[in-house]
């Protein structure tokens, strides 16, 4: 059963994780090493993140899909110095929060805060919290989250999005209680998320290492696949 939740802002559990190792000969493992050029290059720790003003639980109805969730929004922090990122009026996205003049990431500026925050090396804590009042807007929250603090060329989007998707599902799982959900939405987001990955890897026309998608996100992180 989901837990009923108050709309006051709350603290996730975002570690760093170790890099996934799931190659099983030498052309792989060149792959996956080179699909990060700084993997954990600022320790993650927490995120705060925060629902509407008076919503008591996660929206779920919607599937996990390729597309940008609208309700996801990485507001920033009061006194943090954002300048130098695309930004936006966070009223505009991020509704039912009582926002007025508070700035926000832009929604298409994911891959422009990955490098910028990179290059100055700024902890993205000190600079967003994240709104999101779905399921769906969540679970792609940790995945940026997971982006930002693991950077990489993007030379291989599928292998990429892989990874941070199966340590935002780590997260994720960590952070079940708190969030609100059962093993049966773990269930169905792990599902979602195989299926997503398995898509992009097949768009790509390239393989997914070890070839068992299913279980690498069903089992716990960092997994063992094809050993």
């Amino acid at each position: 059963m989901r837990h009923g939740l108050d709309s006051a802002k709350r603290t996730l559990r975002v570690p760093s994780l170790p890099r996934l190792r799931l190659a099983t000969n030498e052309r792989d493992r060149v792959r996956e090493e080179n699909v990060f050029d700084a993997w954990a290059w600022c320790a993650s720790d927490t995120l705060e993140w925060r629902l509407p003003q008076a919503t008591e639980q996660l929206e779920t109805k919607l599937p996990i899909d390729s597309e940008n969730p609208g309700d996801l929004v990485f507001v920033f922090q009061p006194d943090a110095d954002s300048t130098y990122l695309p930004r936006e009026l966070a009223r505009f996205h991020a509704r039912g929060y009582g926002l007025t003049e508070e700035w926000a990431l832009a929604p298409y500026a994911i891959d422009d805060a990955t490098d910028l925050l990179f290059e100055r090396l700024v902890r993205p804590r000190d600079v967003f919290w994240l709104a999101a009042p779905s399921r769906r807007a969540l679970v792609w929250g940790l995945h940026d989250w997971a982006h930002f603090h693991n950077h990489g060329p993007f030379d291989e989007p599928a292998l990429t999005e892989f990874a941070c998707d199966l340590v935002a599902l780590a997260w994720l799982r960590l952070n079940r209680d708190l969030v609100g959900l059962d093993d049966v939405e773990l269930e169905r987001v792990a599902g979602e998320l195989a299926s997503l990955s398995r898509e992009r890897f097949a768009s790509e026309g390239t393989e997914a290492p070890g070839g068992c998608l299913d279980a690498l996100f069903r089992g716990e992180y960092p997994g063992v696949c094809g050993a």
